[in-house]
């Protein structure tokens, strides 16, 4: 019997988040704002809802697309690539080796971690996450993410400016993109218009009860 071939591991895009004129993040980020002058409790509000949103602390929560797209966030990743943004405020050289990340003692990820900087630091390792502070082209990032992944995909957890860098070298498999019903002017924008994508990609438009519209993308 011949045996079927190993399913090639993805990179993946999954629950990114984007304001109706395409913005994922504000202006003027700070240790204490993250999204910058964006309100993350008005952009990620479909995702909080949901019964499986892992900071949940009371029983209940939506069910449906939304909860299974949330679920969905962890199945069969063994790595993850973010910028240095998403890590963290600092900019130019680090200054300060305390700093590890938003996320406290628990981080969420539970995978090797890649994070893209012109300034490399030792790696270290909180919990089940290993934080590696990487530079070079986004080809050469992704193979050291998959080797480190075992078999599993890759997730490109952002922020805008990442991905758009990685679409740009053409290794995105999948996205998944929840456009929030808000406005934000300015900020970094992921795309002007979710058409952008259709020259490589098939598209599927699912909105939800929410008020969130769920795009999801695989390559042609």
């Amino acid at each position: 019997m011949s045996q079927r071939p190993p399913r090639p591991q993805l990179l993946r895009v999954q629950n990114f988040n984007v304001s109706s004129d395409g913005i994922a993040a504000g202006e003027d980020q700070t240790l204490e704002r993250p999204f910058g002058h964006v309100d993350p409790g008005r952009m990620f509000a479909w995702a909080g809802a949901t019964a499986s949103w892992p900071n949940r602390t009371e029983p209940g929560g939506s069910r449906g697309l939304d909860d299974y797209l949330t679920r969905d966030f962890t199945h069969n990743i063994g790595a993850e690539i973010m910028g240095r943004n998403k890590f963290g405020p600092q900019r130019g050289p680090w200054q300060d080796h305390e700093w590890q990340g938003w996320w406290g003692d628990e981080p969420p990820f539970h995978t090797p971690v890649f994070v893209l900087t012109h300034h490399e630091r030792p790696s270290f390792t909180l919990s089940d996450t290993t934080f590696h502070f990487v530079s070079g082209e986004p080809a050469d990032v992704l193979a050291r993410a998959r080797e480190a992944a075992d078999g599993r995909d890759v997730r490109l957890g952002g922020g805008a400016t990442t991905i758009r860098r990685f679409l740009d070298a053409d290794l995105v498999d999948t996205l998944h993109v929840a456009v929030s019903p808000l406005e934000l002017g300015t900020g970094v924008r992921l795309w002007d218009s979710p058409d952008d994508l259709l020259d490589r990609f098939h598209r599927d438009v699912v909105p939800s009860p929410s008020g969130v519209t769920h795009h999801l993308y695989w390559r042609k």
